[in-house]
Order: C-alpha cells, then structure tokens, then sequence
C-alpha cells in the first residue's frame, strides 16, 4: 500500500504535497497544575484501577522488593534484559534467563517473570511505555511470560499526559504501551486476562536512582 502511495506521488514536487508543512501540534499538554507528588499518585491510581499491582520503594530497597516479589510468584527462572543493571536483582534466587534471538516463544513460555526498566510512565493514562532500551529488551519478553514486573523511576521517568511523553519518545524505537495487565472482553464484557500478553503486571515506582542504575 505504501509502495503505491509512493509511486502516485513520484511526480509531485514538495511545494505541492500537502503536507510539505509541519502539523500543528499546539495541543493542551496539561491538564490542571499538578505538584509531582499529585503526578505520582496520579500514576498509581491509574495503574491500580487497571489491576496492575503497584508498589514504592526507596532505590535502596529495590533489589529486597524485587526479591519478595518473585518469591511471591513461585518463579524458578526470571527473564532478563541485556541492560538490566546486576544490582537490582542481587537477592533474588529464581534463575537468570537472559533473552537471547535463539530463544522461541515456547521457551520464553516456561519462563516465570520478567524484569524491566521503562521509557516513561502517563499519570493520566496509567500507560507504562517500554521502547526496546538495554534496560527493557525486546518487545517479546515482556509480552510472553505471564508474570511482568516494571520498574519506573520517579520523577524522571513519569509525565502527565501522552503528549507530555511523546515528546521524551523516538518514533522511530519499537514501542510497547502497557495499561494494565493483558486483557480483552466478549460481546458480554466477560473479562479475560492474559490473552496476548502477561496476566499480572507489577510495578516499582523508585525514588531516587536505583541501585545500579543508569
């Protein structure tokens, strides 16, 4: 399809496209004035009512947490991004699986949980994005286990509103947007979770700089 857009517009000069101007983007980019405590707690209702579990923690706490966390689940492996600092999983017991092309889907099925960082976190959307960085891997290992844990940095990796991430973001990255664990609903609204993607989603909201971190 795109070939054939290209192809019926290969005589056209740019002054004459249509879009040869920039679009307009002088859309509202907030929503009321918010203190960056609001913000935060702003996220965390959002998370939770989409039934993501939601924890906070200091950045000297994080690998303690993750460990409860996964122990909590019964995971005997936990996945791992290439760029996953070391330091936030040094209590944990489940065995290092690091992600790998060679790994199949069937095998990243029997794998308990995965840990990730994030890119960047909506308050008013509860929206988690992930967009392949070292610290997140790729799009397929937070999509195939069934159990996720993210963690988020605060402030820094939290906005307000899409806008306000879309302007942190490359288009040009492979970006997942996670609102809640997966889940989709019948014609009678029955709901079903872990349809095309983990059916429990955690999420580590850290002040200050995790332990080795970026």
């Amino acid at each position: 399809m795109l070939g054939r857009v290209r192809r019926a517009l290969a005589d056209v000069t740019p002054d004459e496209r249509p879009y040869a101007e920039a679009v307009p983007r002088d859309y509202l980019r907030e929503h009321g004035d918010r203190t960056v405590e609001q913000t935060v707690d702003l996220l965390a209702a959002n998370l939770a009512d989409y039934r993501a579990l939601v924890h906070r923690c200091a950045s000297a706490e994080l690998p303690g947490l993750l460990a409860r966390l996964l122990a909590q689940r019964g995971s005997a492996e936990v996945l791992v991004p290439a760029g996953l600092p070391a330091q936030w999983l040094a209590a944990a017991d489940p065995v290092r699986v690091h992600d790998r092309a060679a790994d199949t889907a069937h095998r990243l099925d029997r794998v308990g949980s995965v840990v990730t960082g994030c890119a960047v976190a909506i308050a008013e959307t509860g929206t988690i994005v992930l967009d392949g960085s070292p610290d997140q891997g790729r799009r397929r290992i937070s999509l195939v286990p069934d159990h996720h844990v993210c963690v988020v940095r605060v402030p820094e990796q939290v906005v307000s509103s899409v806008p306000g991430a879309l302007e942190r973001l490359d288009p040009a990255r492979p970006l997942t947007w996670i609102s809640g664990p997966s889940a989709t609903s019948d014609i009678e609204l029955d709901r079903v979770e872990g349809v095309h993607g983990p059916r429990t989603l955690e999420v580590v909201l850290v002040t200050g700089e995790p332990a080795g971190g970026r």
